[in-house]
């Protein structure tokens, strides 16, 4: 019998800074993996009242792919992800965070059913098999969990991607079909036309409202085309953030040229969210000094200006791990963002 009906229960919530200090600002992030995380630990400090994370449901890799291919489900893990990232920073919280993060490993010797299934990933499934609709299944989550915000996917339908890989050594274009190889595509050669399939798949109704809503829209960091892009190629959600009268801000990467970017410059991070959203309006971008080099910031803020954005520098990277982005540091920006 299932118990679980009725509206999800809903959990006070306490500052993390002084209330004077916090903004009342609805913001709607877009993204997947480590990167929407980043993203909601900071906008968490400077939005928790009205914060939305939307995430992609193309991963057919790891855990997400194995449960996606046996139950018919959406990827969850961009979506446990989201979820542990708005845990509050409290004993339920932190411990919340690390069961849903936990993998299951098998005693040596032994290859288990259960090998490098995340804890959240299983729970976050169960709930959409005991209520039968992925967004209900993610309130209760983030219920359970005492999230900050919500978590919802970008569309119901799990999704595919696509692109077409040109050789660096011009060989033959070929097209790859799952989103784990076009992570690794930059090494080989330049992306292009990438595409969603289904493509006429409906966006999450919740998301559209929750962009429609939104004081600003936040598009990542993370990686590029199987992070970031995805958003922008599934037709709902493009004409809805074309048409949405919040403000836009991009945070660019720490490290531009990673696998699945290789050789592309900041610059070129930018042109392609032109190249795939065009007339799209950029109001912002946030940018670590650090990984702009000197040469490159002329294209750069040429590139960002032809999306009409304005670009704030900022140190926003953890000292001891530069490739990772600090959540006060990105709050600090944001929150001088948002108020400019």
């Amino acid at each position: 019998m299932n118990h679980m009906t009725g509206p999800v229960p809903t959990l006070s919530t306490q500052p993390m800074i002084p209330p004077m200090n916090r903004s009342t600002f609805r913001v709607t992030a877009l993204g997947g993996g480590h990167g929407l995380s980043a993203t909601l630990k900071a906008l968490r400090i400077v939005a928790a009242e009205h914060l939305t994370a939307i995430c992609t449901v193309a991963d057919d890799g790891g855990s997400s792919g194995r449960l996606r291919k046996d139950m018919d489900v959406l990827p969850p893990g961009d979506l446990r992800m989201a979820l542990t990232a708005l845990c509050d920073d409290t004993d339920w919280g932190r411990t919340w965070a690390d069961v849903m993060q936990h993998r299951f490993r098998s005693k040596a010797g032994i290859s288990g059913s259960l090998d490098d299934h995340a804890m959240g990933n299983l729970l976050i499934v169960a709930l959409w098999e005991l209520l039968g609709d992925s967004v209900d299944g993610l309130r209760w989550a983030g219920a359970l969990l005492g999230a900050r915000g919500q978590v919802l996917p970008m569309s119901r339908t799990p999704l595919s991607l696509s692109g077409m890989v040109h050789p660096k050594d011009g060989g033959r274009a070929v097209r790859m079909t799952s989103q784990a190889d076009i992570a690794r595509a930059g090494s080989l050669g330049r992306l292009t036309d990438l595409q969603l399939d289904p493509q006429d798949a409906e966006p999450c109704l919740e998301a559209v409202t929750s962009i429609e809503l939104a004081d600003w829209v936040v598009f990542g960091p993370g990686s590029w085309y199987t992070s970031v892009l995805p958003h922008l190629l599934l037709d709902g959600l493009r004409i809805a953030l074309g048409e949405t009268e919040a403000k836009r801000c991009i945070v660019m990467n720490l490290k531009p040229d990673t696998a699945e970017t290789s050789g592309m410059s900041p610059a070129d991070h930018l042109n392609v969210i032109a190249e795939y959203a065009p007339g799209l309006r950029i109001d912002s971008v946030i940018a670590d000094p650090r990984a702009v080099a000197r040469p490159e910031r002329e294209d750069f803020e040429r590139s960002a200006a032809n999306l009409g954005a304005t670009i704030t520098y900022g140190h926003v990277r953890r000292e001891a791990q530069q490739d990772v982005h600090d959540p006060l540091r990105l709050a600090i920006s944001f929150s001088e963002v948002f108020h400019a």
